[in-house]
């Protein structure tokens, strides 16, 4: 048990696999719970003496299926985003920006990556929600920090083809080298975070690139096995595929300090992180599940804590770190 961390030991138990296939595909907006399938045995974790970055680096993902979405981006609310292009190892891809405040200072800046297997952005960063599946991470761009919200390769009308977890990693540190460009955003401040398959996305950033002041990941897979072969576009037939794109097997390459949150109701993907906290003995990640809330209602009340911490993160290093008592009160954050 990590120090700080408020361990709740409960059974997770999750529906049979055609009641969450049809479950997901009716919430398409909805980011993937993590339902074991079997489908590949769990990776065990180890010490590796390699970073994920360099295990990496003399290996080429092999795609069996070639997917992308082809269509644009929706235009976003002019007083709040800009849609923009950054470039990344697969080109120039599509994001959204908030609209930063016009007062000559230099903002913290956070990229979120939200949930799903298309690798697109549509409307989420402003489309009205429930407090109890708030997906935009509104409370960041509200609280006058500079949102970033990227599509990915394949995604959108990107040039590229999703990869399921590999190349995307290229893509969000690229995404976070665009921000550090803009003369509205401190270049020192600029932070991490995703939701579901967006927090393992996140996790895996976290464990290539030291690029990012603080990451946050929520609800995040520790193997992507997990997720099922329907949308996984790689070669599934070889283990290394999947061992560069399972979490637990890298925690020992994160290098700044990384938040792992997930809900510990039904829907949620607690057993997962429970799995990523047994294995690690890396200082820089902390593990918390949350009593009292699943794997979307905890979005909206921690996203706001969240916030409210970079906010006052302006030292030389990042002095983020949350409590217990934080954590249980998160429902007098709700608004």
């Amino acid at each position: 048990m990590n120090a700080g961390t408020k361990r709740v030991v409960a059974i997770v138990v999750l529906a049979g696999l055609g009641f969450y296939a049809g479950w997901l595909k009716h919430k398409r907006k909805d980011a993937a719970v993590h339902p074991w399938t079997g489908f590949r045995p769990q990776a065990q974790a180890a010490t590796n003496k390699m970073s994920l970055s360099q295990a990496r680096f003399s290996f080429t993902t092999k795609l069996v299926r070639h997917e992308a979405e082809h269509e644009p981006v929706p235009p976003p609310p002019p007083k709040l985003f800009r849609a923009v292009r950054y470039d990344s190892p697969a080109g120039k891809l599509a994001a959204y920006i908030s609209q930063p405040a016009k007062d000559g200072q230099k903002h913290p800046a956070i990229v979120w990556i939200i949930g799903g297997f298309s690798n697109s952005v549509g409307d989420t960063p402003w489309e009205p929600a429930t407090p109890d599946n708030d997906q935009s991470a509104s409370a960041f761009w509200k609280a006058g920090i500079v949102t970033m919200y990227p599509s990915f390769r394949g995604g959108a009308d990107n040039p590229g083809y999703k990869e399921s977890f590999y190349g995307e990693v290229d893509d969000v540190i690229a995404a976070a080298d665009y921000l550090a460009k803009q003369d509205y955003v401190d270049p020192n401040r600029i932070y991490l975070g995703g939701h579901s398959t967006g927090g393992t996305l996140a996790l895996l950033a976290a464990e290539c690139s030291g690029r990012f002041r603080a990451v946050f990941s929520f609800g995040p897979a520790d193997d992507v096995g997990g997720y099922g072969a329907a949308d996984l576009m790689f070669d599934t037939s070889n283990d290394k595929e999947f061992d560069l794109r399972a979490p637990k097997l890298w925690l020992n390459s994160v290098q700044n300090p990384t938040f792992v949150f997930e809900g510990t109701s039904h829907p949620s993907n607690a057993d997962a992180v429970r799995i990523m906290e047994r294995a690690s003995t890396n200082a820089k990640i902390h593990f918390y599940t949350v009593p009292g809330f699943s794997h979307f209602s905890i979005l909206a009340p921690a996203t706001q804590l969240v916030a409210t911490k970079i906010l006052g993160d302006d030292g030389p290093a990042s002095n983020i770190a949350f409590t217990n008592a934080e954590l249980v009160h998160l429902n007098f954050r709700m608004k």
